[in-house]
């Protein structure tokens, strides 16, 4: 088994979208181990079964799944459960396994523990997901930074929205990191359109590389 990591510098930039393209692209399992807010639509996991054109059982279900849409740490301090690392351990499967956390990498699972510390003991590279929009150069270099500060390996920046050439190189180059691609906003955004805009701007040899994936 091989895993990918996916993560963002904020919440809400498209990191599920994202998510669900690759592993889709992949053939992997997903995994979303922490999901706080129950939505109508079922949540991120329900949602990457939707867009991935995953079989269902490809599609794992979450270690935690907190009803309050806000901080992991906060969500299960309401929902009266504490959030235990030995339930975050990689659940074993065949081929490759994308894992994706919640909002960025310093949101809190615990009064002691981001999810980049987890990401430290999962020892899995990292996908840094940014958006294109103004303040995402701070965001990003701050998010690069604090994973490397952990020694976690970031695989690369996948970008998501609209092209904006210096904000991107900028933070690759000052990053010392990959570009991986940029994601458009994909409407309508169905498993086949996300299917095509991933193919058009990602070089699936980027991450099979990492994954072993045929």
């Amino acid at each position: 088994m091989s895993t990918l990591i996916v993560t963002g510098t904020d919440t809400e930039i498209g990191k599920t979208v994202f998510a669900a393209a690759l592993a889709g692209a992949l053939g992997a399992h997903y995994w979303k181990p922490v999901q706080a807010g129950l939505e109508e639509d079922g949540g991120d996991a329900d949602r990457v079964a939707r867009l991935s054109g995953l079989p269902r059982e490809k599609v794992l279900a979450e270690a935690y799944r907190l009803t309050t849409p806000c901080s992991p740490h906060r969500a299960a301090e309401i929902d009266c459960v504490e959030i235990d690392p030995v339930r975050l351990a990689l659940p074993h499967v065949e081929g490759p396994l994308v894992v994706e956390g919640a909002g960025g990498a310093l949101v809190p699972l615990s009064r002691s523990m981001t999810f980049a510390d987890q990401f430290a003991r999962w020892q899995a590279p990292v996908i840094v997901v940014a958006r294109t929009v103004l303040g995402t150069i701070n965001h990003s270099l701050l998010t690069i930074e604090a994973l490397r500060a952990r020694g976690v390996d970031v695989l690369g920046v996948a970008f998501v929205g609209e092209p904006q050439e210096d904000s991107e190189a900028t933070i690759c180059a000052m990053g010392k990191v990959r570009r991986l691609g940029r994601l458009p906003h994909v409407s309508p955004l169905t498993p086949d359109t996300l299917r095509e805009a991933f193919e058009a701007n990602f070089d699936l040899n980027d991450f099979v590389a990492k994954t072993g994936a045929a």
